[in-house]
């Protein structure tokens, strides 16, 4: 600040320092000054503290829409600081988007040769759903079709491979649509039966039958889901913090 040859505070003997107009000023702008200093220091101690920046995940649709809500619903109630980017497709979609680096982490379905970072999140059971088959062998004896949902091409041939093991035949009628909770509702609804993963079955279901697909050594055929990541991703602090909610919530 320019001093024009002004003082900025008087000395009187009895009563101390009287400031002038200027020299109220002066000190003023240092208070101001000191008071931003603060508070530029409380916030950069509070990004260093709390969780920030967006997380950026890509999703399998199914675990996307049934198990996926309940993890994030978390995640913004302990970092309501933090923002969120969320892409749903099939597993082989996910892949392209981690390779291409769209995204921090991929949540996908069945197997997996990722080289980087893979944490395992669970595994369920596929189940036969109907409203009348109540046992595999009633399967060949029903004139009603079997309804499918769209899927990746690693579920696609998972299921074929247990029909063609189980009746060395394909399904008599077929009905094929584009989502899996189309398809959940047919069934639901007695238009006919389906093949639909354990993640989708709330326990809700009434008059359903759900009989448990096994493979070759009666064994239940399972689906597994994982969490993949460059390394470099989970050194982000968003990132950090996702994963440690769900290691939390899968507890």
């Amino acid at each position: 600040m320019r001093n024009n040859g002004a003082p900025n505070c008087l000395f009187e003997p009895k009563k101390g320092v009287i400031l002038t107009p200027s020299g109220e000023m002066v000190v003023n702008f240092a208070q101001k000054m000191l008071e931003d200093k603060e508070r530029v220091y409380e916030e950069i101690q509070e990004l260093n503290t709390k969780v920030h920046g967006t997380l950026k995940i890509a999703c399998a649709s199914i675990v996307g829409q049934n198990w996926l809500p309940k993890v994030l619903k978390q995640f913004v109630s302990a970092h309501p600081h933090a923002k969120i980017s969320l892409i749903t497709g099939w597993s082989s979609e996910i892949l392209k988007n981690l390779y291409e680096g769209e995204v921090h982490v991929g949540i996908i379905r069945g197997a997996t040769d990722w080289k980087g970072e893979k944490f395992h999140l669970f595994e369920d059971s596929l189940y036969l759903v109907d409203r009348e088959i109540s046992n595999i062998e009633q399967v060949m004896e029903t004139d009603r079709p079997f309804i499918q949902f769209k899927s990746d091409s690693n579920y696609y041939q998972e299921i074929q491979n247990w029909w063609h093991r189980q009746f060395q035949t394909v399904p008599k009628r077929t009905i094929i649509v584009d989502q899996i909770e189309t398809c959940k509702q047919m069934t639901y609804n007695g238009i006919g039966y389906a093949i639909l993963p354990a993640i989708t079955l709330t326990g809700s279901e009434k008059d359903v039958y759900k009989i448990p697909l096994l493979d070759e050594k009666n064994r239940p055929i399972k689906r597994d889901t994982w969490l993949l990541g460059y390394e470099s991703a989970f050194e982000l602090k968003q990132v950090k913090a996702f994963l440690e909610i769900v290691q939390k919530y899968l507890q």
